[in-house]
């Protein structure tokens, strides 16, 4: 089952409010993945990039660019339902 995604919103410090079309709305932090996957380290080195986030066509992920993008299901499972600092 995929949970679709119909908005997102960047935050500060690399986290997105995602906006599913249940309702549901989860906080997900992009710098866990910085260590991870050498592509997302761009989103912290070139300016303004992070920003320039949106929701793909059918709401089944977000992207930035070509080789950024994360999918509809793990922005649901590893999303948190509230900010914790």
């Amino acid at each position: 089952m995929f949970h679709k995604i119909e908005s997102v919103e960047p935050l500060p410090s690399y986290v997105l409010r995602v906006v599913f079309t249940n309702g549901e709305i989860k906080y997900y932090r992009v710098s866990s993945l910085f260590d991870k996957w050498e592509a997302f380290n761009e989103l912290r080195e070139i300016p303004g990039l992070f920003n320039q986030v949106k929701v793909d066509s059918g709401g089944y992920g977000v992207s930035w660019n070509d080789q950024i993008d994360l999918e509809c299901n793990d922005l649901w499972e590893y999303g948190e339902k509230s900010l914790s600092v």
